[in-house]
């Protein structure tokens, strides 16, 4: 047997119905729509989930759930990575050298899972009360990232001035 040979078993594949040829053929006339109504004619047919003017069950249910927008570019940092880093000053370019968060990550937190047994100094990147905590236990310590303006926002006038 090749693979080139194979072919379904006889009788299993049946032609199409070719519909609208004529009354001979069985579906001529309406074709398979019936007599009126929107469904028989052209472009009348309704949205998927309509249930006749009824509140459609895709809305009669609750909202559930939550995708946060960050998800991809914010990436999670356990303490368990940390202590599995060579690096012993953890700072953005840190994490991405040794490939604990992923390329497409534009920043990072360190959250309060796993344990952290040596002392590291982590700067420029955010990290939970918890991750704080556990950081300076373990001997090390932390540097709290530069604060930017939210996007979108002009400085006030006095800040313009502070910063010239």
């Amino acid at each position: 047997m090749r693979l080139n040979g194979l072919k379904p078993a006889p009788g299993s594949r049946q032609g199409r119905h070719r519909v609208g040829r004529g009354i001979g053929s069985g579906w001529g006339k309406t074709a398979g729509l019936g007599h009126k109504g929107q469904k028989a004619r052209a472009g009348g047919f309704h949205k998927v989930g309509f249930e006749g003017g009824q509140m459609p069950l895709h809305r009669r249910l609750p909202k559930r759930g939550f995708k946060s927008l960050t998800r991809r570019t914010v990436a999670e940092v356990r303490l368990s990575d940390l202590q599995d880093m060579k690096a012993s000053d953890v700072d953005f370019a840190a994490l991405m050298a040794e490939r604990v968060i992923p390329r497409e990550s534009l920043s990072a937190k360190v959250i309060l899972s796993g344990e952290l047994k040596r002392k590291i100094t982590l700067k420029g990147v955010k990290a939970t009360k918890g991750a704080r905590a556990a950081i300076e236990a373990a001997g090390g310590s932390y540097e709290e990232p530069a604060a930017k303006p939210a996007p979108g926002k002009k400085l006030a006038a006095k800040e313009k001035k502070a910063k010239e």
